[in-house]
This record gives C-alpha cells, structure tokens and sequence, in this order.
C-alpha cells in the first residue's frame, strides 16, 4: 500500500484501541469501590471500635481534597490499559504482521504465548505475597503511633509489585529468544548459573520488603527454576543447530575446523596425445629448431 493507506490504516487501528480502553475505563468507573476494595486487601485494616496503635491494623485514608477523585480515575485508567490490552495489542499485531515474514510470525506467536501466562503467573504470586510484605512493613510502627496510610500509595505500591513480578518472570522467555536469534549460546548461559542464582537472590531480597527468608524464596525460587529451564532448552536447541550446520557456533572470525589429512589417489588415468595438425607434422620433420608457421614458430 502507498504511505497515505498505511497512515490511514494506523489512525484506524489506534481509534479502535483507544475505543476499548474508554469503554473498560467506565465501566472499571462504575466499580471502582470494588477494585479499590480488591486491590487494598493485603492492608489489615482497623474494624469498627478498633484504634491503630503500632502494628495492629492501619487506616486507608485520602490526604488530600483532589486525592479521591485522582485515585479514582488513575485507578479506572490503568484497568482499562490492563483489561483491554487484548484489544488494543491485536491491533498494533494487525498493523505489523503484514510486514513480517513467515519464521517471524511463528516467533511472535511463540513469543506472546509465553509471555502471557509467564506475567500472570508473576502477578499471582506477587498478590499472594503482599498480604506478608504489608503485614512486616506494618509491624515496623512504634508502639503509640497510628498507620494512616493514603489509598494513592497503597495502590501505587500494590501495582509496582504486581508489575515487577510479572516482568521478573519473563527473563527465562527473553534468554530463549536470544538464543533462538543466535545470540547467546546455551553454554554461555550455563557459565553464568553462580552469577545468576546470586543477582536473582539479591533481586528477590531487595524487592520484597520483608525481614524474613519467605518472600525472597517466593520470588528467586521460580525465577532460578525457570532460569534452568531456559537453559536445558538453549543446550537441545544448540545441538540441533550444530547437527543442521556444524559453524553455526563460530563467531565471526573464528575458523572453522577443516580436513587437512591427504585423500588416496586413485588409478592414473591415460590421457590420448592431441593429433597434430598437417603444419605442424611437416615443420617437425623438416629438422631440429623452431619453425615458423604463418609468422608463429611451431611451439607457439
């Protein structure tokens, strides 16, 4: 198509995007109490009759005048980015697929599989961990101090570890695609296990906030165990390769293995004399030296 169509084509597929998005964002509007409610369960809150006095329970509260109604509405526009991403990335997949080639969009395909189910599963576990993270945090409160924690950082940190999870949780997927493109070997990633297993752990401390051992295991546990997968399967994938092409491991300028060992020769084969021509019979038993021929010598 001409650069008009595909312009025309993007500003279709965007409207269509945005459309979905607008229409999950009000009715996410409607039920935004439930979310708000769904989404601030890991806080022990204060019953009725019941006061906040050091780590007992915390108050949900808005600090602010505006607080409730910019809570409301960032909350509603992120669920609306989130449940309608199904519409909005077919969309930008519609707009890109006619540009790629077959092998590409088997990759692809491959490649949001995985992704999917991966970044769920990351979420899932991140919501059953924020129940204990919040519940340690909380415990940190002096005796004789109340919790008011604002609705805003509550759902800002429920949704910053649901987010890291999840994209915690794809790093196994991404070392499977630069293997598959060639870039990085199965036995390169399996040199790097002890380095790995120590950031992972070190990831998984430093993002969960809590003082015991379970939140950490909770995240670096899975993320080591996929990490292992990704590379039992990069190993399979690289013997395949080799039995395909024996240099695909090469680099660039490294050479390749050749057979230099001499083969057997085989019977010599006799080859006829060439007849020779009139000329060149007479000039040879005219006597010995060169002769010339039509200004050419006998040997020419």
């Amino acid at each position: 198509m001409p650069l008009v169509e595909h312009l025309r084509e993007l500003r279709n597929r965007l409207a269509k995007g945005l459309l979905a998005i607008m229409v999950v964002t009000i009715v996410a509007l409607v039920y935004s109490e439930e979310l708000m409610s769904f989404l601030t369960q890991s806080v022990p809150k204060c019953g009725k009759g019941e006061t906040s006095d050091g780590g007992n329970c915390a108050i949900v509260s808005f600090n602010t005048l505006m607080a409730p109604f910019s809570v409301t509405i960032q909350l509603s526009l992120t669920a609306g980015l989130v449940l309608a991403s199904p519409v909005w990335l077919y969309q930008l997949w519609a707009f890109v697929a006619p540009g790629l080639h077959k092998n590409e969009k088997k990759y692809t395909y491959a490649f949001v599989g995985a992704a999917v189910p991966l970044f769920s599963a990351g979420a899932y576990l991140a919501y059953l961990i924020l129940p204990i993270s919040v519940k340690v945090l909380i415990s940190l409160t002096p005796a004789g101090s109340a919790n008011i924690l604002s609705l805003g950082d509550v759902l800002d940190f429920t949704l910053r570890m649901v987010i890291v999870f999840g994209l915690a949780f794809e790093l196994p997927l991404v070392l499977v695609m630069l293997n598959l493109t060639g870039v990085l070997s199965g036995r390169r990633m399996l040199r790097w296990w002890r380095g790995v297993i120590m950031g992972v752990f070190v990831f998984g401390a430093i993002i969960t906030p809590t003082t015991d051992p379970v939140g950490m295991l909770a995240l670096a546990g899975p993320i080591t165990l996929l990490y292992f997968m990704a590379v039992g399967f990069s190993l399979l994938n690289d013997k395949r390769r080799e039995r395909n092409n024996p240099d695909a491991e090469l680099d660039d300028d490294e050479a390749s293995e050749l057979d230099l060992s001499p083969a057997a020769i085989g019977e010599i084969e006799t080859v006829p004399a060439a007849r020779a021509l009139p000329e060149q019979a007479g000039a040879e038993s005219a006597g010995p030296g060169p002769k010339q021929l039509q200004s050419y010598d006998d040997v020419t």
